[in-house]
C-alpha cells in the first residue's frame, strides 16, 4: 500500500475535489470522524465544512493546515469497505490525527480502489499536529497494515525497478488522462527513438497519437505538443491534452533533446545490425504481410505502417523490444525501406534478398537469449504476453500491443498534490 500526504490551505478545494467524484457515482463517503450529519445521517458538503470551522479558526500560524492523504492498495488487493473504514482509523491514529475530524472517501474512477482521507493538521487549540519524520512513520504504518490485512507489499514492488506501468489505452474504461499519463511519462526513460515519427509510431502501440502545434504569442514562435487516444480503428477518440499535463519529458523542447541524445546512442550502436537481420530473415521465410508480422512479433519486433487512405505504404517503423530501440525501416538499409515492403504487399514484387547463410546473423542461443530478453523486459511490467493482435487500419497499422498489469497511477491525484505544493512555493517566495 501506498500514501501519499499532500498539505494546502483551501479546504473547500479539497473536498470539492472529491464531492465532484462522489456526485458522478465514481466515489463514496464511507465514514467521517467528528463531522456533523445531517438529520438522515448523511453528510453535506455545508456541514462538513463547518465541522473544520473551530480548527482553522484557532489556527495560530500554520500556513497549510489542511491535510489530503490518500491511501493506494495494491489492484490485486481485495479490500472491503469496513476494512478501508479500520485501515483509514488506523492510520491517522498512528500519525497522530487520531483525534483530528476527518472524511474518508473511497474512490472507484479507476481500475485501483483507493481511499482518500480529508482532514486538518492543527488541533482545536490551533497547534500544528507534530510532522516530524512523518514519511518514515507514514512508510512504517503502511507495511504494518500491509501484514495485518494481508495486503501486497509496496516495498517488494519498489525493490523492482523494472516494475513500471505499461498498459494500451482503453477509452472505453473512462479516466483516460491516468491511462495515458501512465504511459507517456515512462517511454523515454526505456525507448530509444529518433524523430517525432518513430516517437508517434512507439506512442501508437498503446492506443495513443502526438501532435505538434505551432503558433505565435506576442510576436514570438511557440511550439508545443498535444495527446490523443486512439479508439480501435486508430481514430482519434478523445479531446486534445497538452503536453505540460503530463510533464516536461512529455513536451516539444524536452523531446527535442532526447531525439539528439538518441541519434549519438544509436550510431553505430550493435542493436541496428540485430534489428537489422531479424528482419531480413523474416522476409526470407514469410509468405504475406500478415505472415511477415506475425514472425517479427515471434522475435520481439513490432512492425508499425503507414499508408495513404488508397493503401500505398509510405512509412514502415520497427521497434525491438529487446535492446528498446526504435527504427524507420530506410534508417536499417534500403532494402527495408516502405518502398520495399509496398512493392512486396502491394505490388506482389519482392525484393530479392541473399540467401540465409550469407546474411551475418548471430547464432542461434543468442537470438534465442534476445528474444527472451524481449518477454522477460515486457513481463516484468506486468504483461502476460509481449503482444495481441490488432485490427489493421487505413492510415496506421499496428499488428500487436503492449499487455501489462492493470494498475493505473491515479494522475488526478498527482497533478492535484503538486497543485497543492505550487501554492506553498508561491507564498514562501
Amino acid at each position: 500500500m501506498i500514501a501519499k500526504i499532500g498539505r494546502g490551505s483551501n479546504l473547500y478545494g479539497s473536498l470539492a475535489y472529491n464531492q465532484s467524484k462522489v456526485e458522478t457515482g465514481n466515489a463514496q463517503i464511507l465514514h467521517a470522524e467528528r463531522i456533523i450529519q445531517t438529520t438522515d445521517g448523511s453528510y453535506s458538503l455545508s456541514q462538513i465544512l463547518k465541522s473544520f470551522e473551530p480548527y482553522l479558526e484557532a489556527n495560530r500560524k500554520t500556513e497549510n493546515p489542511i491535510l489530503h492523504i490518500s491511501l493506494n492498495p495494491d489492484p490485486k488487493d481485495k479490500v472491503s469497505d469496513e476494512d478501508f473504514k479500520n485501515i483509514a482509523q488506523t492510520y491517522m491514529e498512528k500519525l497522530g490525527y487520531g483525534e483530528q475530524p476527518f472524511v474518508l472517501f473511497k474512490h472507484t474512477d479507476i481500475e485501483r480502489t483507493h481511499i482518500h482521507i480529508v482532514s486538518v493538521c492543527v488541533d482545536e487549540e490551533g497547534r500544528k499536529i507534530s510532522d516530524k519524520f512523518e514519511k518514515r512513520r507514514s512508510m512504517d504504518v503502511c507495511r504494518a497494515l500491509e501484514s495485518e490485512y494481508g495486503l501486497h507489499s509496496a516495498m517488494e514492488k519498489k525493490e523492482n525497478s523494472q516494475n513500471q506501468i505499461f498498459k494500451p489505452v482503453d477509452y472505453k474504461a473512462g479516466d483516460i488522462k491516468s491511462q495515458m499519463a501512465s504511459v507517456i511519462r515512462l517511454l523515454p526513460k526505456y525507448y530509444s527513438f529518433q524523430t517525432f515519427g518513430t516517437y508517434n509510431a512507439l506512442l501508437s502501440l498503446f492506443n495513443i497519437t502526438a501532435e505538434e502545434v505551432k503558433g505565435e504569442y506576442n510576436g514570438i514562435p511557440k511550439q508545443g505538443m498535444v495527446y490523443f487516444a486512439l479508439n480501435e480503428q486508430g481514430e482519434k477518440t478523445s479531446n486534445p491534452f497538452k503536453a505540460s499535463l503530463f510533464g516536461k519529458s512529455a513536451g516539444y523542447i524536452q523531446l527535442q533533446s532526447h531525439y539528439a541524445e538518441c541519434r549519438k546512442k544509436l550510431k553505430d550502436n550493435p542493436a541496428r545490425d540485430s534489428v537489422k537481420n531479424k528482419i531480413e530473415r523474416v522476409m526470407q521465410t514469410a509468405d504475406n504481410q500478415t505472415d511477415f508480422k506475425k514472425q517479427l512479433i515471434n522475435q520481439g519486433v513490432n512492425a508499425v505502417l503507414r499508408s495513404t487512405a488508397h493503401g500505398r505504404i509510405y512509412g514502415i517503423t520497427f521497434i525491438d523490444h529487446a535492446s528498446k530501440t526504435v527504427w524507420n525501416g530506410s534508417d536499417l538499409g534500403k532494402n527495408l525501406s516502405a518502398n520495399v515492403f509496398n512493392d512486396w504487399w502491394n505490388n506482389a514484387n519482392k525484393v530479392n534478398l541473399p540467401i540465409a547463410e550469407n546474411i551475418p546473423l548471430k547464432n542461434t542461443d543468442s537470438l534465442i537469449r534476445e528474444t527472451k530478453q524481449a518477454h522477460d523486459f515486457l513481463g516484468s511490467l506486468g504483461g502476460e504476453e509481449i503482444l495481441e493482435n490488432r485490427k489493421e487500419t487505413i492510415h496506421i497499422d499496428v499488428f500487436g500491443g503492449l499487455l501489462s498489469n492493470p494498475q493505473a497511477e491515479d494522475f488526478q491525484e498527482n497533478a492535484f498534490a503538486n497543485q497543492m505544493k505550487r501554492k506553498v512555493k508561491r507564498r514562501k517566495l
